[in-house]
């Protein structure tokens, strides 16, 4: 097996400090979280960012600030989000990606329109089609971000058309409310739909993050924790923060004999030439 990719995802667009107290929002405590979680084992950063009122943004500012403070003591892979909230428009949940000064090495592509809570993230095919050429042209890698079975034919599709190049690289997002349920015989299915030589991780929602995890670890495939996924360390007790959740992935791992990855290894497995 290859080693261990560890993602945070320190605050996603969703939860809020109501949620748990330890949640970062600011352009420094968003960076200080992921510093602290690529300490405790985390090799990619799964970035969302906050404006002053603690609201989802996808201000290109925003984004640059915590990058330059998380590239100051460290040199994680930075992945940003183009899901943004589901409230965003298209333009502005690609923003980022076109107007960094310096372009992420990785960025998510959801490839498909999913029910999501009370709310719907709404990803048609020519909005799906647009992101994969951007990334293509600027030579970002993209995460596949599948919420349901279907995902993984669009993404396929994709690569037919030459908008994606193989080998993909999935991130299995189970238990949001409105998606597949996280449960180990749907990672299991949807294992069994995707390319040979693909890599691929699982993000368990709430309780399916730790168990799903687990799994992750032994099938040779890679894990993402965080605040954006679950608050929890265990039931009825909230984490105390982002690192907490990536220790414990690290801890498991090390008890199952699978190595977790640094920075440099995760771009080796992951084909990414870095910056």
């Amino acid at each position: 097996m290859d080693k261990l990719i560890i993602t945070c995802c320190p605050v996603g667009a969703e939860t809020t400090r109501a949620d748990n107290p330890n949640l970062p929002l600011s352009p420094g405590e968003i960076a200080r979280a992921s510093l602290d979680a690529v300490a405790a084992g985390a090799s990619i950063v799964h970035l969302h960012v906050r404006d002053e009122k603690g609201n989802p943004s996808q201000d290109p500012k925003i984004f640059e600030e915590v990058i330059r403070l998380i590239r100051k003591d460290a040199d994680p892979i930075v992945q940003i989000s183009t899901g943004g909230a589901v409230t965003a428009t298209a333009e502005e949940r690609l923003k980022p990606v076109l107007e960094l000064a310096q372009l992420p090495e990785m960025a998510s592509l959801t490839t498909g329109t999913v029910n999501f809570g009370n709310d719907v993230f709404y990803n048609p095919p020519g909005l799906i089609e647009t992101f994969a050429k951007t990334f293509k042209e600027k030579g970002i890698k993209p995460e596949i971000e599948v919420f349901e079975a279907g995902m993984i034919n669009n993404a396929l599709r994709l690569v037919k058309k030459g908008h994606l190049l193989a080998p993909l690289h999935f991130d299995f997002v189970l238990g949001v409310p409105g998606g597949m349920t996280g449960t180990a015989a749907n990672l299991i299915f949807l294992l069994g739909l995707i390319p040979e030589g693909s890599t691929w991780t699982v993000a368990g929602v709430g309780a399916a993050e730790l168990a799903l995890g687990a799994i992750a670890i032994t099938l040779g495939g890679h894990v993402r924790v965080g605040f954006e996924d679950n608050i929890f360390y265990r039931k009825g007790e909230l984490a105390t923060s982002n690192a907490q959740l990536v220790s414990r992935i690290a801890r498991l791992a090390g008890e199952l004999n699978r190595e977790v990855a640094d920075p440099q290894e995760a771009r080796r497995i992951l084909k990414i030439k870095g910056q």
